[in-house]
């Protein structure tokens, strides 16, 4: 599957996002994203909220790799990453071609006034950053930017002024309200979380652990009402209901009927994040999933 045309990288159907990759051994990071280029992943996924750096991760797993993309799931536009993103992305696309997909994503007026920036609305804060974007030499194209939007006008924006959206922590239902806004040419790539246990107890708990925090934040708590959940799903960690909908547990077929549900509903890529409960690269866990790419 060859990427909608309005992104400039192929990341194809399915991607593995990683927080574990920027924090790995060099080595052992490049040895990873070579077994995962062999395998026909479509794209690694860094994420950006794990401080500074991303671009120099994202240019080392480029230069490990021959023919996948990595793309950026999502760096904070406060943060100093973000003031270097043109020049860097013009430095790496120069030296490994269009296969870096550069991500994007507002954060929270915490974050601004950390860096002694006004933060105003969402809408303008993303509105003012793609302006420097566009003004910078070179800039950083449209069609080499994803958004990470969950409310319709940043939706919207992520449409008109991106390759589409990366959102997180999100149900297929989201799939379908977003390709309503987009359109049909601009890209929906959703973060999946994938629990490879079979046992409800043990998966949950495992699930909880890797993004329950995320639940409590406000961004995610509005567009999970906007899904469809209420104060009963909201709880610390999220209800069973919430977590059956948000994360994919179970076999390698209950994960494959997730991505389906997901690709029906709208989607045009899954970027896999692999959860075990332990801070080590799942490269086994990868290593079975690839058993996906050929379904």
């Amino acid at each position: 599957m060859t990427t909608k045309k309005s992104a400039r990288a192929d990341i194809g159907r399915l991607g593995v996002w990683s927080l574990e990759l920027r924090g790995a051994d060099p080595s052992a990071a490049g040895d990873a994203a070579a077994e995962l280029d062999d395998a026909g992943w479509g794209a690694l996924w860094l994420a950006g909220a794990g401080g500074p750096g991303i671009w120099q991760s994202a240019s080392d797993l480029l230069a490990a790799t021959s023919r996948l993309s990595v793309a950026l799931g999502v760096a904070s536009i406060w943060g100093p990453d973000a003031d270097a993103a043109p020049t860097e992305f013009a430095r790496i696309t120069g030296q490994h071609g269009d296969r870096l997909l550069a991500g994007f994503g507002v954060s929270s007026p915490q974050n601004a006034a950390a860096v002694g920036k006004p933060f105003g609305t969402p809408i303008g804060a993303m509105n003012q950053y793609l302006d420097r974007l566009d003004q910078a030499t070179p800039p950083l194209a449209a069609n080499d930017r994803i958004l990470g939007a969950l409310g319709p006008r940043m939706v919207e924006l992520a449409g008109r002024r991106g390759a589409g959206v990366h959102p997180f922590l999100v149900t297929p239902e989201s799939n379908i309200a977003n390709r309503s806004i987009l359109g049909e040419s601009s890209l929906i790539a959703p973060h999946l979380a994938v629990v490879l246990e079979t046992d409800p107890a043990k998966a949950r708990q495992i699930a909880r652990a890797g993004i329950g925090m995320f639940i409590g934040f406000p961004s995610y708590q509005a567009n999970l009402r906007r899904l469809g959940f209420t104060d009963d799903d909201l709880v610390p960690g999220g209800s069973d209901r919430l977590i059956d909908r948000v994360v994919a547990w179970g076999s390698l077929d209950d994960v494959r009927r997730r991505i389906d549900e997901h690709i029906a509903a709208g989607a045009d890529h899954l970027a896999l994040h692999v959860l075990t409960g332990q801070r080590r690269l799942p490269r086994a866990e990868w290593a079975e999933l690839a058993s996906l790419l050929s379904a």
